[in-house]
């Protein structure tokens, strides 16, 4: 199983989103970043779980997460010319875009913020703090459960 750290921006789509959302799933598309597509198209396996990110607002934190449900999917935005997202070299024949399915699993027992992991020793080498932009992150073992160990800790 391997870890991972999705980012979205909470005006556009919540974790609150996910959990109201059919069957609390939902596709992870619209992601046009090579290197984080590359990750969405060949590292992610069904049964890995992410942590559920907030991004571009107030208090950027991780807050929930989520698992992967299904891989290998055409991301849908990439074939409909209405969607910003949408490309023309695109086909569902030969799709340019893959995405995955994503179901809520829980929220955090706190949030993480970005401020708090930047103090952490443990974590300098997390993606995250390293390379921010990247909308779909790997985390290691060790980093999942630091964070998982900080989320459950109420004295921050």
């Amino acid at each position: 199983m391997k870890y991972w750290l999705l980012k979205s921006e909470p005006d556009a789509y919540s974790y609150s989103d996910l959990e109201s959302a059919p069957n609390q799933r939902t596709l992870w598309d619209g992601v046009r970043n090579y290197q984080a597509a590359k990750l969405l198209k060949n590292e992610m396996q069904v049964g890995d779980l992410a942590f559920f990110y907030h991004s571009s607002c107030k208090v950027p934190a991780v807050v929930a997460l989520c698992r992967i449900t299904r891989t290998g999917i055409t991301d849908p935005t990439s074939l409909d010319p209405q969607s910003r997202y949408y490309d023309p070299k695109s086909s569902a024949e030969q799709p340019r875009w893959i995405t995955v399915e994503v179901a809520a699993d829980a929220p955090l027992p706190r949030a993480v913020s970005l401020k708090e992991l930047k103090q952490q020793p443990e974590l300098q080498d997390m993606v995250l703090l390293n390379n921010g932009r990247l909308s779909v992150q790997p985390v290691s073992p060790q980093q999942w459960q630091f964070i998982l160990q900080l989320a459950h800790n109420s004295s921050h």
